[in-house]
């Protein structure tokens, strides 16, 4: 659980009792156990009293401005008065775990969405992260498995159904969303990760039946054709009760089981294919096939960045819910460490045996990457893996980077996607007293992933360099009739760009 509670003071008053104190008290009485924060006057007493009250403090490195998080936080409030402090974090703490807990009480609801869901031709289960949060994944598993339905999941509701199940299609991800007429979404919000729910990647006639514990949630962007306000595990129960009371069964010999296992193998094919290429540098699928094949299933992937986070998220499977943090619904870049610094304290915490390991592109570990200082002070053995292309979606090699410092002033000259060629970030880890490993084959990917695994007590940073000009395997989206235009305009536009370079250093 993660909540965001802004508590802000005019001046502390030094007293019999601080405002320090009785926040640090109000907190503990709100049984949180650990703060995470970057002190100064006068919040250093304010860590000092969490302390003294038996709160665990966590001393991070990268500070965010207050006054932005208050657009975001669930509660922000100023207390008027020394008195009002306790009932003002024990209100902010109720705040951030606030929902509604009930059972629908009426039933027909229940059995319209089971109705559609009956009549859809190409039905579709779409697993948020509401439903990890909701601990409901036994109630989903009987859902998929009784119903014979197939699954995608939201990046962070990955785990919560293995992704090596038989339902799931997140391999035919653009395919199942397109083509599907009924799409059963829990737990998730079509924002911009599901496209809005708009066409082309969903089907303009797509009917969805939204099953969300806020009512604010409710037919976002996309009407809902069966709106289900209600706690998941409540909800699903009940749609369980009534699919089965009708004995109903998608079929798995269907017309739309066919076309996704289709599309599922050729992917599949392709993204071997990438991934066991030989050729140096690697790229992002070899890189992450070999990652894949080393870590632990019951370990905490932490994920950022740009193609790092979108490869990574169908390259590197999850087994169990709530293993998996990435940027999330804002899509923030620099919230890898601090994840993976929270994870680790916790699995420390409880003598969990589960490593965490935080996987970042080289420009998303800039924003936050003095976090490895944080990650030694504590010796907290966290695996950091950054994914080194040069650049923010794509960079230049060596040799290009001096081409262009010899044509002049590089502000003028470097892409501005550009970053540091071959930067080398694990010196970083190195200098605060971890394991640092540059990488730049397989073999030596595999070594120092293998001794970061062994060592259970030294955080370590492996430096992958990969290629600049690595990318996401090729997407072609269809409409029902043609190819879609915004396919053409990205490779016109790459296009462009490569020989718009070409041109460059022809002269």
């Amino acid at each position: 659980k993660s909540s965001l509670i802004c508590v802000c003071m005019s001046e502390v008053i030094m007293a019999e009792v601080t405002g320090a104190q009785l926040i640090a008290e109000a907190l503990k009485s709100q049984n949180v156990e650990y703060m995470f924060g970057i002190v100064g006057v006068p919040i250093i007493e304010v860590a000092m009293a969490a302390q003294a009250a038996g709160i665990k403090y966590v001393g991070m490195r990268n500070e965010q401005a207050v006054e932005a998080c208050r657009l975001y936080s669930k509660f922000s409030a100023r207390p008027s008065s020394l008195e009002m402090i306790p009932a003002v974090v024990e209100k902010a703490v109720r705040s951030s775990i606030y929902g509604l807990l009930c059972r629908l009480k009426h039933e027909p609801e229940i059995t319209q969405a089971v109705r559609l869901l009956k009549a859809a031709q190409r039905p579709l289960i779409i697993i948020g992260k509401g439903v990890a949060y909701a601990r409901a994944e036994k109630e989903v598993r009987e859902l998929v498995e009784v119903t014979g339905i197939p699954f995608l999941p939201t990046p962070m509701g990955k785990g919560v159904l293995p992704d090596d199940h038989p339902n799931c299609v997140a391999a035919a991800r653009s395919r199942a969303l397109l083509q599907a007429d009924v799409i059963v979404l829990l737990g998730a919000r079509l924002n911009w990760i599901l496209h809005f729910g708009f066409p082309p990647r969903f089907s303009p006639h797509v009917k969805i039946i939204q099953v969300d514990l806020c009512a604010e949630e409710l037919s976002n962007n996309v009407r809902a054709a069966s709106a289900l306000l209600g706690d998941i595990r409540a909800v699903v129960r009940q749609l369980l009760e009534t699919v089965r009371s009708e004995s109903w069964r998608f079929p798995s010999d269907s017309e739309w089981w066919s076309t996704l296992k289709e599309k599922m193998t050729a992917n599949a094919q392709i993204s071997k294919s990438l991934a066991l290429q030989s050729t140096l540098p690697m790229n992002y699928y070899t890189a992450f096939h070999h990652i894949s094949e080393l870590l632990p299933k019951d370990c905490i992937i932490v994920s950022e960045g740009a193609n790092t986070m979108d490869i990574g998220r169908t390259m590197l499977l999850n087994y169990l819910p709530r293993h998996r943090l990435d940027a999330g619904t804002f899509g923030t870049m620099g919230v890898g460490p601090g994840f993976a610094i929270a994870a680790a304290v916790l699995e420390q915490t409880q003598k969990s045996a589960q490593r965490v390991v935080c996987i970042e592109g080289d420009s998303a570990f800039g924003f936050s990457g003095m976090e490895v200082e944080t990650i030694c002070r504590y010796k907290l053995p966290i695996i950091i893996i950054v994914i080194n292309n040069n650049g923010i979606y794509s960079g230049v090699d060596p040799e290009t980077w001096k081409e262009m410092e010899k044509m002049g002033d590089m502000t003028t000259i470097a892409p501005p996607v550009t970053l540091l060629p071959e930067a080398r970030y694990e010196q970083v880890m190195s200098a605060f007293g971890g394991r640092g490993y540059l990488v730049r084959t397989v073999e030596e990917l595999c070594s120092a992933l293998q001794e970061s695994l062994k060592n259970t007590h030294t955080p370590s940073l492996l430096n992958v360099l990969i290629d600049p000009a690595s990318d996401r395997k090729q997407q072609v989206l269809y409409t029902h009739t043609a190819l879609h235009y915004s396919s053409i305009c990205c490779n016109i536009i790459n296009n462009l760009d490569k020989a718009l370079l070409s041109c460059i250093f022809s002269f």
